[in-house]
């Protein structure tokens, strides 16, 4: 325990001298006024940017929920988004290289051939081995799983595509199926050949997160680990300290957020304690982004919209 703590306190201080600042995409609930942003220079305390910075228009809820931002190798960010809570086939996505101003935005389908109740939480994967990106998504299309205590209508399984430039999409492929009902899964490559999903188990006996190790980004995946956080749990997002990884979660019945400390993915610090989320903050993921960019949002103090 005292190893775990003394690590994190020196990844605080590593990192308050790095040049990118971690970015946490957000949202309010109910989820309809758009885009939201919080900024840390350490990875363990955050602060809102006022303001939101891309209004929904997409889908048949146009909400924007589960925003994801994953920036590439050429610098532009790329952003999907959960468009409705069920009927839509697809998700929201826009692309911006300064995170103010956001391409049009476009809706994906991704599930037109079956009979999918939703697509909730897309994740977006760079694949550098591949050279492209992944997006991951929760779906539920009833009776095609053994439902075990769930509902037919929220037996969700994991789902998934890839694309080099969002507009040619490979077909939908199923990611992962642990044998039970999950959700708001994410990716972490450790290094070659070895690669972490952090997964909502979403059965009404657990609604918690576990862990799935793999040798490639495709997958195959192990089996899902014990849980590492308590129930009612969800939309997990990690970021990577110079030590370490501090995974937040979203405990969505007592409104904040909690964090747990790992080296390993197999043994856990909570370090609910010692992070900070602004309040309203709904999850998102956390990515980086150069020091100058994160100042001149800073400097907006009108919301933005893209365009």
């Amino acid at each position: 325990m005292k190893k775990y703590v003394f690590l994190l306190l020196v990844s605080v201080l590593v990192s308050c001298a790095s040049k990118e600042y971690y970015m946490f995409t957000s949202f309010h609930e109910p989820a309809d006024e758009g885009l939201r942003y919080l900024y840390s220079k350490d990875g363990v305390h955050w602060d809102s940017i006022a303001g939101t910075w891309l209004k929904p228009e997409v889908g048949l809820q146009k909400v924007m929920r589960d925003p994801s931002v994953v920036r590439t190798p050429d610098g532009v960010y790329h952003l999907v988004w959960t468009s409705s809570w069920k009927g839509d086939l697809g998700f929201g996505y826009a692309s911006s290289k300064d995170l103010v101003h956001w391409s049009p935005e476009r809706f994906i389908p991704v599930m037109t051939d079956t009979t999918t109740v939703n697509v909730w939480a897309p994740e977006l994967f760079w694949d550098d081995v591949r050279g492209e990106m992944m997006i991951i998504w929760a779906s539920c299309i009833p009776y095609k799983y053994p439902k075990g205590i769930e509902d037919e209508y929220n037996n969700h399984r994991l789902y998934y595509t890839t694309t080099k430039d969002f507009i040619t999409f490979t077909p939908t492929r199923l990611f992962y199926d642990p044998g039970f009902s999950c959700i708001d899964a994410t990716l972490v490559k450790r290094g070659k050949d070895d690669y972490v999903m952090v997964v909502k188990d979403n059965t009404r006996n657990n609604r918690n997160i576990k862990v799935a190790f793999a040798r490639d980004a495709h997958g195959p995946w192990g089996e899902a680990s014990a849980p590492f956080t308590e129930s009612f749990t969800e939309g997990p997002t990690v970021a990577k300290l110079p030590h370490g990884y501090l995974i937040y979660y979203d405990r969505y019945r007592t409104a904040d957020f909690g964090g747990m400390y790992t080296t390993d993915f197999k043994h856990f610090e909570d370090c609910t304690a010692k992070v900070s989320v602004p309040v309203l903050h709904k999850h998102g993921t956390i990515f980086k982004a150069p020091e100058k960019q994160v100042k001149q949002l800073k400097k907006r103090s009108l919301p933005r919209k893209g365009g």
